[in-house]
């Protein structure tokens, strides 16, 4: 008998045997239960229920792919919305599918891809008409809870088309020449008003300069804020770099049109010579997109060919008398003389201060006789305030004048070049 026990799972077995264990191997899987039938719901994945041979280690069996119950379905969306042949473009409906082969928005064979609609504000929203900003309409819209909106009236509408051509772009600086043979005819007072219309409107700088060897009164039509004159500033040249350099030599009205005074002395602006002239305008149309300029009424002063030679627009102003008109008609014919007839052919006959009563002068004869010489003429009607011959104010003007000023502010931005490119010009 052994001192030693027996120890493991042979213990009790046989001899012979005891010492070869063995491996529990698993029991035979059972087969595969009978695959459940399919059910399908429309608008989900079918559903489909396996047995758990996954975790025994057995693939699951070999499925089907079924397609879903609205992919047979014929394509629906929104209305297709049926564009004109110049401009075709691709609308989709609900599910963002393909357009048909024969639809508009389809891109032909050889043909590049049509782009997507545009999502612009002007295409994206409903067209809302403006409200009423004046006379019985106005209040009519307002008294109505804003529910009755008859739009503007015919005169403002244009006026508001006046406004718009008014601001036409402009590169560069546009030189603008009033001239007149004749004193007396308000050409200054057209200077400063015709600048302050386009001031008022237009958002670059606006400036007139005053250009009369004889003591002119064009610093007189807006505040005075400072004393220095053109002589000032050409005396200052040097140091003067930026806008707000150039600023302090001149004097700005409510409409922000900025006036450069002449010489009070008239010993001293009658030495303004077309080199002066010259050296002035180099200055200003570095910071101004305007320029007008208020000559004398003499046409053989130093300056005037300066003037002439640099203007890129005429203005001959006359009255609504027979001398005003033949002084003006004068003037054009000393042009035509004298090698000017692009300006002549160019330039803007305003008849000022016509009354509603002219007398016996036929007006209309007039205006004929200018509009075949001149690109187009305009008619000016007198005002109180205008005749005061004080600092001019826009907002005291009768309508009518208002009304003329800018339509006579749009004949004139009409000769606007549409590409102006001058490599000598840049603003600051």
């Amino acid at each position: 008998m052994s001192d030693h026990p027996t120890h493991g799972a042979n213990a009790g077995a046989p001899r012979g045997r005891e010492d070869h264990p063995t491996t529990e191997l698993p029991p035979h899987p059972p087969p595969p239960a009978p695959e459940p039938p399919t059910r399908a719901f429309a608008g989900f994945r079918t559903e489909r229920v396996f047995t758990d041979n996954t975790t025994l280690g057995v693939p699951p069996p070999e499925t089907r792919s079924e397609p879903r119950a609205w992919a047979n379905t014929p394509y629906q969306g929104m209305p297709r919305v049926v564009e004109s042949g110049d401009a075709p473009r691709r609308v989709y409906g609900n599910y963002g599918g393909p357009p048909a082969p024969g639809d508009a928005g389809a891109s032909q064979p050889g043909m590049p891809p049509q782009r997507y609609p545009e999502l612009s504000t002007r295409t994206l929203l409903r067209h809302v008409k403006p409200a009423p900003t004046e006379g019985w309409r106005r209040w009519l819209f307002r008294l109505s809870g804003q529910l009755i909106n008859v739009g503007e009236s015919q005169r403002t509408m244009r006026y508001n088309d006046l406004t718009v051509q008014v601001n036409k772009p402009l590169r560069g600086c546009y030189r603008i020449a009033m001239l007149s043979l004749k004193g007396g005819v308000g050409k200054t007072t057209i200077t400063a008003t015709l600048g302050s219309t386009f001031a008022s409107i237009r958002g670059d700088r606006v400036v007139a300069i005053d250009a009369n060897p004889d003591r002119g009164t064009l610093s007189q039509k807006v505040p005075l804020e400072t004393p220095a004159t053109v002589r000032h500033l050409l005396r200052d040249a040097e140091g003067i770099d930026r806008y707000s350099d150039v600023r302090s030599y001149t004097s700005q009205g409510p409409s922000r049109l900025e006036v450069l005074a002449s010489e009070s002395d008239p010993a001293m602006s009658e030495a303004f010579s077309a080199d002066d002239y010259a050296r002035t305008l180099e200055i200003l149309e570095r910071f101004y997109g305007l320029v007008l300029t208020d000559c004398g009424t003499g046409l053989l002063h130093s300056a005037m060919t300066s003037v002439l030679d640099k203007a890129d627009a005429l203005v001959v102003v006359s009255s609504g008398s027979i001398d005003g008109a033949r002084s003006a008609s004068a003037t054009l014919d000393w042009l035509d003389a004298h090698g000017h007839e692009d300006l002549v052919s160019n330039s803007i006959a305003v008849i000022n201060a016509v009354r509603p009563r002219s007398g016996k002068v036929d007006m209309q004869k007039v205006v004929d006789h200018f509009s075949r010489r001149c690109r187009a003429v305009r008619l000016v009607p007198f005002d109180p305030h205008l005749e005061e011959g004080a600092e001019i104010d826009l907002n005291r003007l009768k309508r009518e004048t208002r009304e003329a000023l800018i339509e006579l502010a749009a004949v004139v931005a009409d000769g606007f070049p549409s590409d102006q490119r001058r490599s000598n010009e840049h603003f600051i």
